[in-house]
């Protein structure tokens, strides 16, 4: 299931990028500013797109059922590749046609320093839920490398506000350089360059969004960390002589299923053989406390 703090992140960039979504809309209206236009659409893609990851958030801690005997874990996988699509399609192709649409016919725009004030209040909305989503990635990246911890979280949740509050952020400037420049040339054609940048910022980021959450939909086994570590711990104990094959599959951000054949000595009863097993289930959910199903299959008993 996904944590606590990727709801905390994904609820806070609801609320303000509502807010923003509001004020930017209203500038371009105002000022007929193509780049503004660009972020309103991409407020309103990230509103919709953390709107589904709370709907995911939620669905995803249903219990197992007869349905669903793993549970529901992977359906926030579902919610955050349809996040990058909707990025894609909604934001990133809807912003480069505006803006060539702005170059081919620039305009002068009216009342630059409204788009100006509104970048500015939204640079600092958008700090606060970068903020919190930032927090709550070091949180649980620990020593890793920033690029590393992305390549490597199971939490498509907190990825894809992360991700998207970095694009805003960087929008944002583009956006505000974008306006600065047309204004302080007086050429227009800067504004629907600074679009079309965003339209390809927002690209990029749907296609690492994509490219990250498809291998968890279709199924990613554990870390190689924590397979060794599992492998390692069930040789450990006393009873178990080898262990065959080891398959792990992410049923969720914090869900993993086990399953692992095992050799275990000779001449055990079948009291000891359920006692080797249950202590082999406790110890695996030690090192590995999202390891809810585990499944651990006799390859040979002897005796």
């Amino acid at each position: 299931m996904a944590t606590e703090g990727s709801k905390t992140a994904v609820l806070a960039a609801i609320i303000g990028n509502s807010a923003i979504a509001v004020a930017k809309f209203a500038a371009a209206a105002v000022t007929g500013s193509s780049a503004m236009f660009s972020e309103g659409v991409h407020s309103v893609a990230d509103t919709g797109n953390q709107t589904m990851l709370l709907w995911g958030l939620n669905a995803a801690k249903k219990e197992a059922n007869a349905d669903h005997p793993f549970g529901r874990g992977k359906e926030i996988y579902f919610w955050s590749f349809m996040v990058a699509v909707i990025l894609f399609v909604g934001g990133a192709i809807l912003s480069i046609d505006h803006g060539i649409e702005a170059i081919r016919d620039p305009h002068e725009l009216d009342s630059p320093l409204t788009s100006v004030i509104v970048l500015l209040i939204a640079i600092v909305i958008e700090g606060f839920t970068f903020a919190v989503a930032l927090r709550e990635f070091n949180r649980v990246r620990g020593t890793r490398s920033t690029w590393r911890s992305i390549r490597d979280t199971k939490d498509t949740a907190l990825l894809v506000v992360l991700l998207e509050d970095s694009a805003a952020m960087a929008g944002l400037l583009l956006a505000l350089i974008g306006i600065g420049l047309a204004e302080l040339t007086g050429n227009p054609i800067w504004d629907g360059v600074a679009s079309v940048a965003i339209g390809l910022l927002l690209a990029v980021i749907a296609f690492v969004l994509a490219f990250e959450t498809k291998a968890l939909l279709v199924g990613e086994a554990a870390s190689r960390r924590d397979r060794a570590s599992i492998r390692s711990l069930v040789l450990a104990h006393p009873n178990v002589t080898a262990v065959g094959r080891l398959l792990t599959m992410h049923m969720g951000p914090s869900e993993i299923l086990v399953n692992l054949d095992v050799d275990l000595v000779s001449d055990l009863d079948d009291q000891a053989v359920e006692q080797a097993i249950d202590e082999i289930e406790a110890a695996i959910r030690e090192v590995l406390p999202s390891a809810r199903n585990i499944f651990v299959e006799l390859e040979s008993i002897r005796g």
